[in-house]
């Protein structure tokens, strides 16, 4: 019970650019620790580019939507990272790539989300 009211509370308090900045921070953290891992720890390694993938792919399908007010080019240029990140992430897994490209993209996104104050920090 508790935690459904923490949810409500957290979800009337914070913004939808508060929500994606949070969320691509917990998935950033999440690669970034698949990425000090042993290679053999092949299931943190999945779940963490799998969660990334899967959060690109939320945030492409949105861009898709006729609905969605976000700028064309804006929106084809979201649905061209998700395209890459998927490309990207599929060739982390086999070994060809590491994970920096992905942390990097997000870490971008994550700078554009900040709130102001965080930037002029």
């Amino acid at each position: 019970m508790m935690l459904k009211a923490y949810a409500q509370a957290s979800t009337r308090t914070e913004t939808p650019r508060e929500t994606e900045y949070r969320l691509f921070g917990q998935v950033t953290r999440a690669l970034m620790h698949a990425a000090t891992v042993d290679p053999s720890d092949v299931k943190t390694r999945i779940d963490a580019l799998d969660w990334n993938r899967r959060l690109w792919s939320v945030l492409a399908t949105d861009c898709s939507d006729p609905d969605n007010k976000l700028n064309h080019p804006l929106r084809a240029q979201i649905i061209s990272i998700s395209l890459f990140v998927s490309r990207h992430s599929s060739a982390v897994m086999r070994g060809e790539e590491d994970f920096q490209t992905l942390i990097d993209i997000n870490r971008s996104i994550m700078q554009g989300l900040a709130p102001q104050s965080s930037q002029a920090a």
